[in-house]
């Protein structure tokens, strides 16, 4: 099915962006690197955007709902690097991964139903975090640029950030037109991250040597949504969201291979408890007619 390879594919991206996170972002400034990421993302979806988008629809109110999307994403794309550059990816990329456990409790918050089965995958995330977490402190400082809570604790507010994000732009195409709405959305966390380097008066160029790399990572992360919103017009679209929710467990693997992370099988059962929880509410969205 076409809508299942875009997603995997788009999974696949998404795991070589945030391995180049983990390797670029260890004692560097993540500022510059924020902004290199988000303007090349910007950059990259900015044609598309601009020659396909129904611009004609996006209203004063979808508008203003795609700029509080862009500020989420922001606050999800920078958490999202900081708990990167403090601890490996084995730690933080299951945390980074559960936003989806995130959305559905929004979603029962307005009132959407969710199932019991629904509420077995949440225990099932939260307990493979919980295995992650333990089997963590079992750790050498290797690795580590902080405690592991503090780690986990930049994680869950990337999650939480992903999770309003989605939320938020799900709500502003709704109300206008997706392309148009993702372009808003990644100028306005290009434009917030902007004004707070200025603010802190850092600087703005990244570290010699990392450019072309941090554009390689913005092209990644708009290829991927890119793929995912582009699979909205296939036949059954819901498979490609659900597949693409597998980067966190592909960016523990690639890590374990590439950055030779080490990790015990005891992690490993976390993180594929985690990762189930994902896939269980992933099938119960099919069930649901998506």
């Amino acid at each position: 099915m076409l809508a299942l390879s875009f997603g995997l594919t788009a999974a696949l991206v998404w795991a070589g962006h945030d391995l180049l996170a983990r390797k670029l972002t260890q004692g560097a400034m993540l500022l510059p690197i924020m902004l290199v990421v988000f303007g090349a993302g910007s950059l990259a979806l900015a044609p598309v955007a601009l020659a396909l988008g129904d611009w004609t629809a996006m209203t004063n109110g979808a508008i203003s709902v795609a700029l509080a999307y862009g500020l989420a994403y922001a606050l999800a794309g920078g958490a999202l690097y900081r708990a990167f550059s403090l601890a490996p990816v084995r730690l933080v990329s299951p945390v980074i991964g559960a936003f989806p456990m995130l959305s559905l409790v929004i979603a029962a918050a307005q009132g959407q139903p969710v199932t019991t089965e629904d509420w077995i995958s949440v225990v099932a995330i939260v307990l493979g975090i919980a295995i992650v977490a333990t089997a963590s402190r079992e750790d050498g400082p290797e690795g580590y640029a902080a405690p592991a809570a503090v780690a986990l604790g930049w994680a869950g507010l990337s999650a939480a950030g992903f999770a309003m994000s989605f939320a938020l732009g799900q709500e502003a195409a709704r109300q206008g037109a997706e392309l148009p709405v993702m372009l808003i959305g990644r100028v306005t966390a290009l434009a917030a991250i902007f004004g707070i380097a200025l603010l802190r008066r850092a600087r703005l160029a990244p570290a010699p040597g990392q450019a072309r790399l941090l554009v390689l990572m913005g092209a990644f992360d708009a290829l991927a949504l890119g793929l995912v919103t582009a699979a909205g017009q296939m036949p059954r679209a819901e498979y490609a969201s659900v597949a693409a929710s597998l980067f966190g467990v592909l960016t523990v693997v690639l890590a374990a291979w590439i950055l030779r992370e080490r990790v015990r099988p005891l992690q490993w059962l976390g993180v594929l408890t985690v990762f189930s929880g994902i896939g269980g509410l992933g099938l119960q969205s099919l069930a649901q007619g998506g």
